[in-house]
C-alpha cells in the first residue's frame, strides 16, 4: 500500500485527450458545458493531493477522429508533459462504414509511441462491449478487435488500461444517453471510479455495483422509445453525415491548459 500512495502523489498533473467520450458529453455540467468521466478523475485524483497542488487540462472534443486527435491533441499533451494522459481514440473511425480496426490500432500505437517518450505515463482504453446497444451492436466484432490490440499496446509501452469491455455496469442502459451513443450521468462516473482502481486509488463506490432492479418493459414501450431516438437522434445525426459535417465543428477544448483544480 504504501507503494502505491508514493505513486499516487506523482501524479501531479493530467491532460485528457479523446473525442466526444473524453469530453464528456452525455454528462451535463455549468452552462453548456459537459463533465464527464475524465473531470470526475481528475477530482479524485486532485483529493490525493495538497490543496491546489494538482492541475488538470481536457483537450478532447466531440466527433474528432483519431488522426485529428493526434494532430491538434498529442502535440498538446506533450507540450504541457503532465504526468499522467489518458488517451482514448478511435472510436469514431470504427463506426464508419468499411474502417479497418487494424489500420486504426496501427496509426494508434503510433501515436501511443510518440506520447510515452514525452509524458509521465499514458493510460490508454478499450471500446466497450457493445452486445447491448442497439446502435452499436452490429460493429461488436471491429470493437473486439481494435479493443485487443489496444491491449497488445499497452503491453508493448507499458501503459494502465481502463478497460471498458470488462465493466459489466455499462451494459445497463441506464448508463447510456437517450442518444444511445454517448454514456450518462452515471454512466461516466462508474467509468471514472474505474479508471481510478487501474491507478491504484481506493474508490468511494464499486463502479461495477448493480443497478437497482427495474420493471420489464413491454414491446409497446421499447417500440416507442426506438420511434422517438430515431426522430430525435438517429436522422439529426444521418443528416449530419450526408453534409459531410461533425458534431465537434467549431468546437474548442473546453480546458486548454493544465490549470489548478
Amino acid at each position: 500500500m504504501a507503494a502505491t500512495t508514493t505513486k499516487l502523489k506523482t501524479i501531479g498533473s493530467y491532460a485528457a485527450i479523446g473525442d466526444s467520450f473524453t469530453e464528456g458529453v452525455g454528462d451535463p455540467g455549468p452552462g453548456d458545458s459537459f463533465l464527464g468521466w475524465a473531470d470526475r478523475l481528475a477530482v479524485l485524483l486532485a483529493d490525493q493531493r495538497d490543496e491546489h497542488d494538482f492541475r488538470y487540462a481536457n483537450l478532447a472534443v466531440r466527433g474528432k477522429l483519431l488522426d485529428q486527435i493526434v494532430a491538434d491533441q498529442v502535440p498538446r499533451a506533450k507540450a504541457l508533459a503532465p504526468d499522467l494522459v489518458t488517451f482514448c481514440a478511435g472510436g469514431n473511425d470504427i463506426i464508419r462504414p468499411g474502417s479497418d480496426p487494424d489500420d486504426v490500432a496501427e496509426r494508434f500505437e503510433a501515436a501511443v509511441a510518440d506520447l510515452t517518450g514525452a509524458v509521465g505515463q499514458v493510460m490508454i482504453t478499450t471500446g466497450f462491449d457493445t452486445r447491448g446497444v442497439p446502435v452499436l451492436k452490429h460493429l461488436r466484432g471491429k470493437v473486439a478487435t481494435y479493443s485487443a490490440h489496444v491491449r497488445a499496446i499497452a503491453d508493448r509501452y507499458d501503459c494502465p488500461v481502463l478497460d471498458l469491455w470488462s465493466l459489466k455496469s455499462v451494459q445497463d442502459r441506464r448508463a447510456w444517453d437517450a442518444d444511445r451513443l454517448h454514456l450518462s450521468p452515471e454512466g461516466h462516473t462508474r467509468v471514472a471510479l474505474r479508471a481510478a482502481q487501474v491507478l491504484g486509488l481506493e474508490v468511494p463506490a464499486d463502479p461495477d455495483q448493480p443497478w437497482p432492479q427495474l420493471r420489464p418493459r413491454g414491446s409497446v414501450d421499447v417500440t416507442r422509445d426506438n420511434i422517438q431516438w430515431a426522430r430525435e437522434y438517429l436522422v439529426p445525426w444521418i443528416g449530419r453525415r450526408l453534409r459531410g459535417e461533425s458534431s465537434g465543428d467549431h468546437v474548442e477544448a473546453k480546458r486548454p491548459d493544465l490549470l489548478p483544480l
